[in-house]
């Protein structure tokens, strides 16, 4: 995996759409700002081989505040890998239906993002 960064706007309450119901779940990983632009990639640890999904992890300006996260808005029931890069997994998460399901980002554990 190549590491992709973007420069996306802040993004304000109400703007992002979860589609969750019946087999269907959304995670929310939380990052620090030092993320801010990365995409995050995360795929079922019980489908090796199939593609990844990613997210950007983008500023979010809310009621009580501003936090940074990637937002995954529909995502099959099932246990995820979240990836660090191509080969090392940062943890894991469990998605279910109907349901949001929220990681956070470790501060320490891996270099810090360029």
């Amino acid at each position: 995996m190549t590491e992709h960064s973007h420069a996306y706007g802040p993004t304000g309450s109400g703007t992002v759409l979860l589609n969750v119901g019946g087999d269907t779940g959304a995670l929310i990983i939380h990052t620090g700002r030092q993320l801010l632009g990365r995409e995050i990639e995360v795929s079922r640890a019980d489908r090796a081989g199939e593609p990844r999904t990613h997210a950007a992890v983008r500023e979010r300006q809310v009621r009580d505040g501003t936090f940074h996260s990637a937002v995954y808005p529909d995502l099959a029931a099932g246990f995820y890998t979240v990836w660090w890069d191509a080969d090392t997994p940062v943890g894991a998460v469990t998605v279910a239906g109907g349901v949001v399901a929220e990681f956070i980002w470790p501060t320490s554990a891996y270099p810090a993002a360029d």
